[in-house]
């Protein structure tokens, strides 16, 4: 899509016209102005002109999940995900060209940083999708840190929230971040009821910095007192995930530490099974259930993932582009 200049056309046009635009991209989905039939012939053929609404995208599918590789206008290229589970329809939704942070188990990080998307690349990995299904829920768990490109994230967190163009609740939103506590801070103070998911994937400081770099620079104990200070002005849970991977961070030894600093009413650990990589192995149900089991007795609150689209590099920390 190339949005760019739309508001330059809506300017011109009377204010009823934005209102009416915005339903028909977002909440209509159209893919093509000619559907636009509410619009005058001479403004759907400029907007024909100036405002592309076709997106470039291949889609792989497997039982219960799509995954669509998008090429950008620059020809950059991003990864979404669609999860299907009972009644609920889930958007995995990337922020970033690559990423930059090059956690250990997380093949998106071996692609590097290359850029921050755009407001509108974002929305249209949701749009992608919601020109066939009802979307309900957005997660921005795919490529790249949300809180590294905040503005851009938040201005469509706003679109995807708003009744006039997405209309998805704000409690159907989910941002999760490896602990960047200036975003944490940030979103604290932004009167939206989005969710908030901490990438944990560590119970210490010194395991944690051997998976992610980034650790170096937030610690886990500058982390959850963001987090602390986040529950004080909001009130809201917060979920911490955590993914298991064998013979790393998948022992009775790891779960009571995790144990020790998730007590909190409002904290909810997720446990993620880890999706095999060359470097990395995910542990035995029996392993899992036994870390599940322990954090249970221990009066935490946690869940388990289901697991989606591994046999099309569309699960947890496979996005890296693979076709």
């Amino acid at each position: 899509m190339n949005l760019k200049n739309l508001n330059k056309i809506i300017e011109k046009e009377p204010a009823f016209r934005k209102k009416q635009i915005e339903k028909l991209i977002y909440q209509d989905a159209i893919d093509d102005w000619d559907n636009a039939t509410v619009l005058p012939l001479k403004l759907r053929e400029e907007l024909k002109k100036e405002t592309s609404l076709k997106i470039k995208a291949e889609i792989f599918k497997s039982k219960n999940v799509e995954k669509a590789l998008i090429t950008l206008e620059d020809n950059s290229q991003i990864e979404t995900v669609l999860m299907k589970h009972d009644d609920r329809t889930t958007v995995c939704v990337s922020s970033q060209v690559g990423c930059a942070l090059g956690c250990k188990f997380c093949a998106t990080g071996k692609l590097g940083f290359k850029r921050n998307l755009e407001t509108e690349e974002i929305l249209e990995q949701v749009l992608v999708f919601k020109r066939k299904e009802r979307i309900r829920n957005i997660v921005f768990m795919g490529m790249g840190e949300p809180f590294l490109n905040y503005d851009n994230v938040l201005n469509a967190v706003k679109i995807l929230n708003n009744e006039n163009a997405f209309n998805i609740g704000a409690r159907h939103i989910s941002i999760s971040t490896v602990g960047i506590t200036e975003g944490i801070e940030k979103l604290s103070n932004e009167k939206l009821q989005v969710n908030l998911a901490i990438s944990l994937h560590a119970p210490n400081n010194n395991l944690r910095l051997k998976l992610m770099p980034i650790s170096k620079k937030y610690s886990l104990e500058n982390i959850l007192k963001t987090v602390n200070e986040y529950i004080k002005k909001t009130n809201r849970k917060v979920m911490f995930e955590y993914t298991l991977i064998d013979n790393v961070n998948d022992s009775i030894e790891n779960a009571k530490e995790l144990s020790k600093i998730m007590k909190h009413p409002l904290y909810m650990v997720n446990l993620i099974k880890y999706n095999d990589t060359e470097e990395f192995k995910a542990p035995s149900n029996e392993k899992i259930k036994r870390f599940k089991n322990y954090l249970e007795k221990g009066g935490i609150n946690v869940t388990e993932r289901y697991r989606f689209g591994g046999d099309i590099h569309a699960a947890c920390g496979q996005l890296c582009l693979k076709k």
